[in-house]
């Protein structure tokens, strides 16, 4: 018996010693998100993705919806805000621009804070690559949350009555 039929509960089914009849694993022993999630983390580190094909992937992924404007980042507290004094971990402001729309956002530790101008309702999804997305909803004034801070490159994607606008992707 081998050290992997002794670690997984894999006693010799069928006499040869090789595992489970017909390469089946038991579902219990597997927990295939961890699994994953380890696996990237040894890609990240071992062969990580280059800086200029990750933004052509990002812009590529922002274009699945061809009818949608995309708003540029015209506001980062990272970069353009004058510190202030006192603040240990401020939030971060970010304002979007596409023609007539603009989308004021605040990431916090507890989750996103936005409106949308001119103000009126949308429905928001928060994208964050190809994990599910939150979904969001504006008010009659367009103020937003969400309770979910997002992790990773994160983009906002609007749907007002007519309209689609997505966001630039960054970084939480």
């Amino acid at each position: 018996m081998s050290d992997m039929s002794d670690r997984h509960g894999f006693d010799d089914f069928d006499g040869s010693g090789d595992g489970p009849p017909d390469g089946e694993f038991p579902a219990d022993d597997w927990d295939c998100g961890l699994l994953e999630e380890e696996l990237r983390q040894a890609a990240a580190i071992l062969d990580p993705v280059p800086a200029g094909l990750r933004g052509i992937a990002v812009d590529a992924f922002a274009l699945h919806d061809l009818d949608a404007r995309v708003a540029e980042l015209t506001f980062d507290s990272l970069v353009d805000g004058i510190p202030v004094r006192g603040e240990s971990d401020p939030p971060r402001m970010l304002t979007f621009q596409a023609d007539a729309v603009t989308v004021d956002v605040e990431v916090t530790e507890d989750g996103l804070i936005g409106q949308l101008l001119p103000p009126g309702p949308a429905r928001i999804e928060v994208l964050s690559g190809p994990r599910e997305y939150a979904r969001l909803t504006a008010d009659d004034l367009g103020r937003f949350t969400g309770e979910a801070p997002p992790s990773g490159p994160f983009a906002l994607r609007l749907r007002t009555g007519r309209e689609v606008v997505v966001t630039e992707w960054l970084r939480a």
